[in-house]
């Protein structure tokens, strides 16, 4: 197997995008990579598109064909990969590969999704289609129903306060005012979301315990990375080259009610087990990480479940401010889906580009985690029923 490198990255910014349709947007964000990687006479060889509700929202299916088209690069292999809100990782995954087995050389793995063009209502909808068809989605669930329950239970058992998720909201919403791919730019304070007379208004409850600043935006947006061999890469691009160092995909349970302990993401763990051994390093060695804040809760139950805090102690490290930028594990400095939002099959490629920036070390101050050599991300399907995982590694 050949070690895999990131020699491209681009990403669009997220957020209300009425200008463009889904294919206009993945293509923006592929030539944002293709021309950061300076491929030269080199042909993509395979496209792989990563989207969940193009067939729901937009009417229209064989995405990754109609990419390939608009990109002109035929008659290049083009597969859509379709995974819930981890669609993005699942992508990333399958060209990974397919650059390692060494059938193809160049891979293009692109994710979008455009949400923003129905209602909030028509938008919640659609994300609950990944709930279970009978005992699920036709008695009114929704993710964020889910999320609602899944914090009561977290909160029952561990203690957790509304105080540490808040934590995590004013951490990510603030570095989302520095990240200029942010849908989510305001900055919030605990006095304005928490204490203030007015929070019932400015912060109400969207699902209890779950309010308003706990949720991610629905949002319209596009990320794509490039990949090739690393002998490649150190050939081509003029940046320092990124490995996949690691990844890891694991399954749980379709419905919350069937696990035998429902705070316990296993799907969490085991993705992130099967990456760290696959890159032969533990959860002390990561600098960087990107995980899964579709609600804060999950940002604070995933930070535990990859192994950075015992169970109980996220919340903890988050009011403490030792997931912050210069903390001791600094999460979600791109702002997150909290902040930089959440177009579902966007959110694990933007993941990777996140990762990626930070570990060439291009970030501006105030984002960048000084000499970070590993990244790890988490993209969350379904309520963790299919969660994927990947480290990323700045190569010497």
């Amino acid at each position: 197997m050949r070690d895999v490198a990131i020699i491209g990255v681009g990403m669009i910014p997220f957020g209300r995008r009425d200008q463009d349709s889904l294919v206009d947007m993945l293509a923006y964000a592929s030539l944002k990579a293709l021309d950061d990687a300076q491929l030269g006479d080199k042909a993509v060889d395979a496209v792989y598109v990563a989207n969940m509700g193009g067939g729901i929202l937009q009417h229209q299916t064989a995405i990754a064909s109609a990419l390939v088209d608009r990109l002109s690069l035929l008659p290049a292999a083009a597969d859509t990969v379709e995974n819930g809100p981890a669609s993005g990782a699942s992508a990333v995954k399958n060209g990974v590969l397919a650059v390692a087995s060494g059938y193809y050389d160049v891979v293009l793995v692109a994710g979008g999704e455009k949400m923003r063009e129905v209602s909030g209502w028509r938008a919640t909808d659609f994300v609950a289609t990944l709930t279970h068809p009978e005992v699920e989605y036709p008695y009114g669930i929704t993710l964020p129903g889910m999320a609602g329950m899944f914090t009561r239970l977290y909160m029952e058992k561990y203690g957790l306060t509304r105080e540490m998720l808040t934590a995590v909201a004013i951490k990510n919403q603030t570095v989302g005012t520095l990240n200029p791919y942010a849908h989510v730019t305001m900055a919030i304070t605990k006095e304005g979301i928490l204490e203030s007379p007015h929070s019932v208004v400015n912060n109400p409850i969207i699902a209890d315990p779950l309010h308003l600043y706990d949720a991610c935006p629905i949002s319209d947006g596009a990320a794509a990375v490039l990949l090739c061999p690393l002998e490649m890469a150190k050939k081509l691009t003029k940046h320092t080259p990124v490995v996949i160092a690691g990844f890891g995909q694991a399954t749980d349970t379709h419905t919350l009610q069937e696990r035998e302990d429902p705070t316990d993401l296993k799907a969490v763990t085991l993705a992130a087990q099967q990456a760290f051994t696959m890159a032969g390093i533990g959860p002390e060695d990561i600098d960087v990480a990107e995980l899964h804040d579709a609600f804060t809760i999950l940002e604070v139950a995933e930070s535990e479940h990859v192994g950075f805090f015992k169970k109980g102690e996220g919340g903890k490290a988050a009011l403490a401010g030792r997931t912050k930028l210069g903390g001791e594990i600094p999460i979600n400095v791109s702002g997150g889906l909290k902040a930089r939002g959440h177009p579902v099959g966007a959110t694990g490629v933007a993941q990777v580009v996140d990762i990626t920036w930070q570990l060439r070390h291009e970030l501006p101050e105030g984002r960048q985690v000084l000499g970070a050599t590993y990244g790890l991300t988490v993209n969350f399907g379904g309520f963790g029923n299919n969660v994927l995982s990947l480290i990323l590694k700045r190569s010497a």
